[in-house]
């Protein structure tokens, strides 16, 4: 692995994470959540797989990608029904752990 592309990686992250927390902040939610749906890190990442071990390796990922989107969904549910409830911290935190337990579910079951 390349250490110039690590930062690279990194740089990308942050902008993403800066950008999509301003304009979230500025109360332009649906701006927040475009700009960090981007498939920006999602493409650097099928194109490393890709450069370093080719198409197989590069589609298993891209399917593995939707194999986990369900998870993925249950946690933005969880975070939108619990954030009201009991707030930031324990909404993450139910969050995520049912991300890990259904995600960890489905690795264990393929």
């Amino acid at each position: 692995m390349d250490i110039k592309m690590l930062t690279v990686y990194f740089v990308i992250g942050g902008v993403i994470v800066s950008a999509a927390t301003y304009f979230g902040s500025q109360s332009k939610s649906l701006l927040a959540a475009f700009i960090a749906f981007l498939p920006t890190i999602s493409v650097v990442t099928l194109c490393s797989i890709y450069f370093a071990n080719g198409t197989e390796a590069a589609v298993s990922y891209a399917k593995s990608m939707l194999i986990l989107l369900p998870p993925w969904v249950l946690y933005v549910v969880a975070v939108i029904f619990l954030l009201p409830r009991i707030g930031l911290a324990g909404s993450l935190i139910v969050g995520i752990a049912a991300y890990l337990g259904i995600a960890f579910l489905i690795m264990r079951l393929t």
